[in-house]
């Protein structure tokens, strides 16, 4: 079994952000990623927030530096899924490539896409239903489909099917947006976005493919039949604590409760990121989650 003084799981931004610090501290460190390495960032079109990049940069592009840069410095990356977590030192990882010993944890495992739970959701996932428009909005050109949400991520999806897809309907469950004001005014200025309010999907109709959705209006309670090609599903994520559950301590949402200093109710076992309650859910507080974490990951392995 190999043995390792830091095992890191995640690689999104405060994943890697752990692991360069790691590294450049001397520390033998492992790196596990399930997916792909850079997490949900890579599915952005344009990150414009991020600092250092005035012009803005693609979250493929960004993620891949992040990647590149933790790895110069020695850092390991193995990808594999971590399955449970032996609470008694030095730590086991039990994972889809193997288990690992680890002397010290850090846990930025990120979020996953929340589903909306309606008949057809998950037999039409692949046909119609997706949770990434970087990812599928190229199937749908010429095409009306459909955004569920009202957030960042939805705006974004919204305005990036808008340049391929005939007609974008943005399905919203209240009478008001939750995205920023830069996105909500080119949302509202786009020709090809429609808004509707106080709606939400019902059922996802289609056998091989999707053909409609089944709405419910919240206040008025009518229902009714939207034809689309596509649906894009953006109504938030969901802590990947899974492994985790009987390891550290969990708040009411499911995010792993830390301190300042990033450390669990764990002895060595710290957390960043987005799976980390109170976290901003930004890239720019990621990194500074996985520096922090790194640090007192060294202070506690050499204190």
């Amino acid at each position: 079994m190999a043995k390792y003084e830091v095992v890191i799981i995640g690689g999104g931004p405060a994943g890697l952000t752990a692991g360069l610090y790691t590294s450049r501290s001397g520390l033998k460190s492992l790196l596990l990623e399930r997916g792909m390495f850079g997490g949900q960032i890579v599915n952005a079109p344009l990150v414009e927030n991020y600092p250092g990049f005035p012009e803005g940069i693609s979250g493929a592009d960004l993620g891949s530096l992040m990647h590149q840069q933790a790895t110069k410095y020695g850092l390991e990356t193995v990808t594999a899924e971590v399955k449970g977590v032996e609470v008694t030192r030095p730590y086991k990882l039990i994972t889809t490539g193997g288990s690992f010993e680890a002397e010290a944890i850090i846990i930025a495992a990120g979020s996953e896409y929340r589903k909306l739970g309606v008949p057809g959701e998950e037999t039409l996932v692949g046909h119609g239903v997706s949770y990434c428009a970087t990812c599928d909005g190229f199937f749908f050109r010429g095409k009306e489909v459909a955004v569920v949400g009202g957030g960042d991520a939805a705006i974004t999806d919204a305005l990036e099917l808008a340049q391929q897809s005939s007609k974008v309907y943005l399905i919203h469950r209240r009478d008001q947006l939750r995205a920023g004001q830069v996105l909500q005014k080119r949302a509202l200025a786009e020709s090809k976005i429609e808004l509707v309010w106080d709606t939400v999907v019902e059922e996802i109709i289609g056998a091989e493919l999707v053909k409609a959705l089944k709405l419910r209006n919240v206040k008025s309670k009518r229902l009714s039949t939207l034809e689309v090609a596509g649906v894009f599903v953006a109504v938030g994520l969901k802590p990947n604590n899974q492994p985790f559950a009987d390891a550290v301590k969990l708040g009411k949402t499911g995010h792993i409760v830390t301190d300042e200093l990033m450390a669990t109710s764990a002895k060595g076992i710290f957390a960043a990121g987005d799976i980390r309650h109170s976290s901003a859910r930004q890239i720019a507080s990621a990194v500074g989650d996985g520096a922090t974490a790194a640090l007192s990951t060294f202070s506690y392995l050499k204190g």
